[in-house]
């Protein structure tokens, strides 16, 4: 397997504006959301990245590719008719190649020293399979998260055989079919926003599309739980911080962890510390 393309989901109609929001990097460069997420994919050794957008966004995310838009290209979603459509629409972008693929509202923080999407492409690549990325989430997330079922690979830290896929399911549906052998109680492994897709999850989507699809517009899960039957499907758990800039304060957490990591730490916990001392100071 040799992972040269990436696909970015961007369409969603409530969420189109995340991408284009700006953060100031670790390097302290101001850069959108969408132009560190095309650096993330381009730092696996991806050669050109999919950008999956609503009608009428293809400007405003030139603007907001920065020195990054010459590897990019645009795939539009004509219809708002959900995550999984969004992938599908990028089948002839892929051309039946496996491909990364990231959200267009999530951003990661490595803790090794590689970043995520590397990590995730080097598993994927070595396994000659699909790997999604994955953190243990607690149980009162999972109306948010598709979630799996499965069991460690032996020998190898980290890394499970995906047995079971359920769209954000209930707390009583996790217990039933997605516990995971060695899993602190209360605790499950959640998507994280990054994948890497072979050709049958294209394939998947397509048959459910197909088929009609299901009682709510159909999702990635639904292709990857379908794949759990037709070919190996592994998981790695993530060691990163994940930030979703689309929940509350989620932009400005995602830059002080940015900031913070980075070679003004100094500085910018010496700024935090005054602000809070400034809050306490009788008016």
């Amino acid at each position: 397997m040799n992972v040269r393309k990436a696909v970015i989901t961007a369409a969603a109609r409530s969420q189109r504006q995340l991408p284009l929001q700006v953060l100031t990097d670790i390097d302290g460069v101001t850069r959108s959301v969408l132009e560190m997420l095309v650096r993330e994919a381009i730092s696996a050794g991806v050669e050109q990245v999919g950008v999956v957008i609503a009608p009428g966004d293809r400007d405003p995310y030139t603007s907001a590719l920065g020195s990054a838009r010459e590897q990019v290209v645009f795939v539009e979603q004509p219809e708002p008719r959900g995550y999984g459509d969004a992938i599908r629409v990028a089948a002839d972008f892929v051309r039946e190649e496996p491909f990364l693929h990231l959200v267009g509202d999530h951003l990661f923080l490595s803790k090794t020293g590689e970043s995520c999407a590397k990590t995730l492409v080097t598993v994927a690549e070595r396994e000659n399979c699909t790997v999604s990325a994955v953190q243990p989430t607690r149980e009162h997330m999972l109306p948010y998260y598709g979630t799996i079922g499965g069991h460690l690979v032996s020998g190898q830290p980290g890394l499970y055989q995906v047995e079971n896929v359920v769209e954000k399911p209930t707390p009583t549906e996790a217990e039933q079919s997605l516990i995971v052998p060695g899993m602190r109680a209360g605790h499950y492994l959640c998507f994280v926003g990054m994948h890497v897709l072979t050709s049958g999850v294209i394939q998947a989507l397509q048959a459910i599309f197909a088929s009609g699809g299901t009682a709510r517009p159909p999702t990635l899960s639904d292709a990857l739980a379908r794949l759990t039957r037709q070919e190996r499907y592994l998981a790695l758990e993530l060691k990163a911080a994940r930030y979703n800039v689309g929940v509350k304060h989620g932009l400005l957490m995602a830059q002080l962890a940015i900031a913070l990591s980075g070679p003004d730490r100094d500085e910018v916990l010496t700024g935090l510390i005054e602000q809070l001392a400034r809050e306490q100071q009788p008016v």
